[in-house]
């Protein structure tokens, strides 16, 4: 079973990875964007096929294409086991992961890939229910980098949590009313960070099995951060605790 990913930098970043198998290649007639031609060069060298369509093909496909769709191997999982032992074995920096606990908008979990991506964490862990899969929304809004970071489907987060800490990593949870601000935390450790959503933010029991929890301060009249924006200021945060140690 295969599935579509669309745009140009979505669709450069497949070919460059060579993750997946990417049957075809469609590209709108008469578009010689410079990442187009990119793409055309790249599926001619990996002798991948593609074709010139009329727009108004692709338009029936998806209405922001950017010029070009892939049909493209199934997008798969890696499972919690093997990410924790790509973590175990990892050389470098300490650990980095990313827990997502109720995100439902593909462009805000696209986002976050994306900069967990810049950052190089280590992987993302979303759960089976009551979250947004890995879509063509969210390969568009990520850019491409679900072609890069291990990306886990747990089905339960708080028991997730009990097995990072018993894989020696500590897990941080975000809250409006944490005592402790962000800035103040170690990052410098092996680390997980918990996010929810802008609504509710992290469940009850999840954020009961965090270690501890963090917020950031909010000294304009509104009072929450888009999760996307969160989770860059957090990893951030991260990469400067650990380059000033």
């Amino acid at each position: 079973m295969s599935e579509m990913i669309v745009g140009r930098n979505p669709v450069m970043e497949a070919l460059r990875s060579g993750a997946r198998q990417i049957e075809t290649i469609l590209i709108v007639k008469d578009n010689e964007h410079p990442r187009i031609r990119q793409i055309i060069d790249a599926a001619d060298r990996k002798d991948i096929p593609y074709q010139r369509c009329p727009r108004h093909h692709l338009d029936k496909l998806h209405p922001n294409h950017q010029g070009v769709i892939a049909h493209i191997s199934k997008f798969r999982y890696t499972a919690l086991p093997t990410l924790l032992e790509n973590v175990r074995k990892k050389e470098g920096p300490p650990a980095i992961l990313i827990m997502l606990d109720q995100i439902h908008d593909p462009r805000n979990l696209g986002a976050i890939i994306r900069t967990a991506n810049a950052t190089n964490a280590d992987g993302v862990l979303i759960p089976k229910n009551n979250s947004v899969d890995i879509t063509t929304a969210v390969h568009k809004a990520a850019a491409g980098s679900t072609e890069y970071i291990p990306i886990s489907k747990v089905t339960n987060l708080a028991q997730t949590i009990e097995k990072l800490k018993s894989a020696g990593i500590w897990v941080v949870g975000t809250a409006d009313n944490a005592e402790m601000s962000y800035t103040s935390a170690d990052f410098t450790v092996p680390l997980c960070i918990v996010l929810g959503n802008e609504g509710e933010g992290i469940r009850r029991l999840v954020k009961q099995k965090c270690d501890y929890l963090v917020h950031l301060p909010m000294l304009g009249k509104i009072q929450s951060l888009n999760v996307s924006v969160a989770t860059g200021v957090l990893l951030y945060e991260v990469l400067r605790q650990r380059a000033a140690k």
